[in-house]
């Protein structure tokens, strides 16, 4: 690889030291390097990524990894975390090791894993991607909300509970494994469907074929109360949402690409990060 992009998470490098000695490190062996230019909230100014790069280098935590892929869909760059934070599931690489990693890109062309993504929508509006889960929770007032789930067009459940996931394989071992949801290896493609804190006595997370079509329908409260709730795209987009709306969650088309350096299983990477967690 011979051409990289840095994207920093602006709180955890906040005067651009580690940013600037990647740069410059990259430089010193011959290649190209441009660092990301953000506006004032730090998103990603449009049109100005540049179409030639062949690897995004990502400093921060898993956090700033997910918004890169959010940001960078279509461009089909693949990704290099560098962990800055804590756990970092999807951060390849540790801070202390990244001249080690770089050396790797320049040697030769590293494995890519492709990640499902999802794609959702409100009433058939504007669509969102996610590449751990979209969420419908309840807003407001501390009470449960009822939900009606449809997959590909018949009814599969109805809760009344904080809200439902639907989650990647990737996200599982997000918000739905702190719900209680099952851990999926990150490469397969399905849904992972998990209710939060259902007020029922059965209420256990679905698997379904990435195939599938989701709906969630915002139903009434009881008494007739019209219900108020919150769809959130991995917890950055956010849409209200109200009684008789529905949200329809598939199989994006674009896959977030993650450079694999490390040849350890997932299994053996998720018993170290779990460690004391």
């Amino acid at each position: 690889m011979d051409r990289f992009y840095v994207i920093t998470n602006q709180l955890k490098d906040t005067d651009y030291r580690i940013t600037n000695e990647i740069k410059e490190y990259i430089e010193k062996n011959g290649k190209t390097c441009v660092i990301a230019q953000k506006d004032e909230e730090g998103y990603l100014i449009p049109g100005t990524v540049p179409k030639d790069i062949q690897c995004a280098i990502v400093l921060g935590g898993d956090g700033t990894l997910i918004r890169a892929a959010r940001e960078l869909e279509g461009y089909h760059i693949p990704l290099l975390g560098v962990n800055m934070g804590t756990l970092g599931y999807l951060a390849e690489v540790e801070l202390h090791d990244y001249r080690t990693a770089l050396d790797k890109l320049f040697a030769k062309e590293p494995e890519v894993e492709d990640r499902m993504m999802l794609r959702g929508s409100v009433n058939g509006g504007k669509s969102h991607v996610a590449v751990n889960d979209i969420v419908v929770t309840r807003s407001g007032e501390l009470r449960v909300v009822h939900l009606d789930i449809y997959v590909n067009g018949a009814l599969l459940n109805s809760y009344r509970a904080d809200g439902v996931i639907i989650s990647t394989p990737t996200g599982t071992t997000g918000y739905n494994l702190s719900a209680g949801g099952p851990i999926v290896e990150p490469t397969a493609s399905m849904f992972v469907i998990t209710p939060i804190c259902s007020h029922a006595l059965n209420a256990s997370s679905v698997v379904l074929s990435a195939e599938d079509t989701i709906e969630v329908k915002v139903c009434e409260g009881r008494y007739g109360r019209q219900e108020h709730a919150l769809v959130t795209f991995d917890g950055a987009e956010e849409i209200a949402v109200r009684t008789g709306d529905r949200v329809v969650v598939q199989k994006a088309e674009d896959t977030t690409k993650l450079i694999k350096l490390n040849k350890e299983s997932f299994m053996i990477t998720m018993r170290e990060k779990m460690k004391g967690n």
